[in-house]
């Protein structure tokens, strides 16, 4: 893939992507946070094809799906190269943990265990990539990213198993 950049002044930036196949994606990110997204199937075209404008929120969510935060395939080779290295676990946050009616960033999960929140759900809410200001209510089910030994002490923490 082929990704250029240029300053759009007054405006923000344009960042385009070309595929392997001749096709182009346009993101014009405006200085506002608006995101506009243009689809060329023939990169070599003058108009595109579809287009969209996305808020902050929808272009993380977005973004989010693209690094694989809920689905992700992979070769099963890989796969078990990475068993032991890497995993993602879904972890129901208890009434009895520490983390409860705190924020991620106020709760210092990462320094705490190593581990990493990648989604939230909440009730019929998912929040994917969620900022550190979100507070963690008990139910909440937590998208963790770490090391076998990290999710085990982040998991421990979630069920009020933590010594703090």
């Amino acid at each position: 893939m082929d990704i250029k950049t240029a300053e759009l002044p007054g405006i923000g930036k344009k960042i385009s992507f070309h595929t392997s196949e001749n096709s182009m994606i346009v993101l014009i990110i405006h200085h506002s946070g608006k995101r506009d997204l243009y689809f060329f199937e023939d990169a070599d075209s003058d108009e595109a094809d579809f287009f969209i404008t996305l808020n902050g929120e929808e272009t993380r969510q977005l973004g989010a799906q693209l690094l694989g935060a809920i689905y992700q395939p992979v070769d099963t080779d890989k796969m078990k190269m990475f068993q032991d290295k890497i995993l993602i676990e879904w972890i129901e946050l208890s009434a009895h943990s520490s983390l409860v009616n705190k924020s991620i960033g106020d709760s210092q999960i990462r320094t705490r265990t190593g581990a990493s929140i990648i989604g939230i759900v909440k009730g019929e809410n998912t929040i994917a990539v969620p900022d550190i200001d979100v507070v963690l209510q008990p139910g909440d089910v937590l998208m963790t990213l770490g090391k076998k030994e990290q999710i085990a002490t982040f998991a421990a923490l979630c069920k009020g198993e933590d010594q703090s």
